[in-house]
């Protein structure tokens, strides 16, 4: 039993980290299982949020969440299921169409500065030697 003030604050942030952990693991648990018992796109996109949700929070290493993405991103092939991440992508794919013509003009601006920048470090190597 922690006696120092800070100790026993200490104590009651980590009994409620342990809470909303498990709390996490279980929603992740509970996803898994719908999808396992009903492999959808919609089952499979809800428990890849929580393994998004999980990587947000820290509870998970982004690695470990990415393999087990891929695990049932594997089971919905085989199930014959096609994600819904394709239509996502479509859409968002004509709003950078209008981004595009801004970024060409900043990228001319840097691309002058930078052989002046190179010509100078060219000319400090060969003094140098």
């Amino acid at each position: 039993m922690p006696i120092i003030k800070s100790a026993k604050k200490a104590a009651r942030q980590a009994t409620k980290r342990t809470e909303h952990n498990v709390e996490i693991k279980k929603s992740i648990k509970a996803a898994l299982k719908a999808f396992k018992a009903k492999p959808t796109a919609e089952n499979l996109a809800k428990a890849q949020s929580e393994y998004d949700k999980a990587v947000k929070k820290d509870l998970m290493k982004k690695n470990t969440a990415s393999r087990r993405k891929a695990a049932l991103v594997k089971i919905a092939k085989n199930a014959g299921v096609k994600p819904a991440a394709a239509k996502k992508a479509a859409k968002p794919a004509a709003k950078p169409a209008a981004k595009t013509a801004a970024k060409p003009a900043a990228k001319k601006a840097t691309t002058a500065k930078k052989p002046a920048a190179k010509k100078t470090s060219a000319k400090k190597t060969a003094e140098s030697k």
